[in-house]
């Protein structure tokens, strides 16, 4: 006997007990005595979700029925489903992770920005969907500068890409190739996203701001990301070689952590003395605001 799950008979438990744990009231609907039954009813559901009694009925007995995104969409938000739950449903329903919502801002907790820290002299950041760069460690900033006295259009990462010279210096030669695969990426996140103004918003703004974004975004390139090492440069110490280890952060799949690794090859020990000099001229900023 085979005990492989089946998902659509785990599907028809799953939405079972949540419309089971939901009452009338959290819903908005109104009490209308006993029920034979605890939660919800399936007609209340469908009308809920805008969809069909007979069609959710088939959801719900795990029969093999297409669903839409956007039908689970409304069914989560009706069952008042968690994250969590959510990208649990859409695996069951249609084996894939809904997309992410970029219209909420993401937070990065004590717990991840520990993390960071604690990478000491590996510049690492964190980026939400938006691609804006949400936490960053000290490392980061001795070789980016100062992200915390930036605003937040700066510190996102297209836009510092296409209009930082700090960013394009440190980045050398391999720019364009990063420039063109972040374009690429943005273009795909505006994609997905269409329906929030904030990309549509960010896109006029970057093509007013450089004509290489332009040039990149017209040419509809799509490029993955490279594992090569990565070769950065500083003014007084010359090249920096680093591994990048990126990642999705399991709490929060709009949040993307990434940590440069310095080679043994003098890189560690450059980056000890940025990172010195960096402290010192914090140090020396912050005793001048309190002269």
């Amino acid at each position: 006997m085979s005990n492989r799950l089946d998902r659509y008979e785990e599907l028809s438990r799953f939405l079972r007990s949540r419309r089971e744990r939901m009452t009338p009231r959290e819903a908005g609907l109104p009490e209308s005595g006993r029920r034979r039954t605890p939660g919800l009813r399936r007609s209340e559901v469908a009308l809920l979700a805008d969809v069909g009694l007979d069609w959710y009925t088939y959801l719900e007995q795990g029969r093999h029925i297409n669903v839409s995104a956007e039908v689970l969409d409304r069914i989560a938000e009706v069952l008042r489903l968690d994250e969590s739950e959510r990208r649990h449903l859409y695996h069951l329903a249609r084996k894939q992770i809904p997309l992410s919502d970029t219209k909420q801002p993401s937070k990065v907790t004590p717990e991840l920005q520990r993390f960071l820290d604690s990478q000491n002299l590996s510049p690492s950041s964190v980026m939400d969907a938006r691609m804006n760069i949400i936490a960053w460690n000290e490392a980061y900033c001795a070789l980016n500068g100062d992200l915390s006295a930036m605003s937040d259009r700066e510190r996102n990462f297209v836009w510092m890409t296409f209009t930082s010279s700090r960013f394009r210096y440190v980045k050398g030669d391999q720019w364009e190739l990063h420039a063109r695969r972040i374009v690429a990426n943005f273009h795909a996140g505006y994609a997905r996203h269409g329906d929030d103004p904030w990309w549509s918003e960010q896109f006029e703004a970057l093509s007013q701001a450089s004509g290489e974004f332009r040039e990149f975004w017209d040419s509809h390139e799509v490029l993955d990301a490279m594992d090569a090492p990565k070769t950065l440069h500083c003014p007084n110490l010359g090249k920096l070689n680093f591994d990048l280890v990126s990642f999705q952060y399991l709490n929060d799949p709009n949040l993307t952590v990434s940590i440069h690794v310095p080679h043994q090859d003098g890189t560690v020990e450059k980056m000890q003395r940025l990172v010195i000099d960096y402290q010192s001229q914090q140090t020396e900023s912050l005793e001048s605001r309190r002269v």
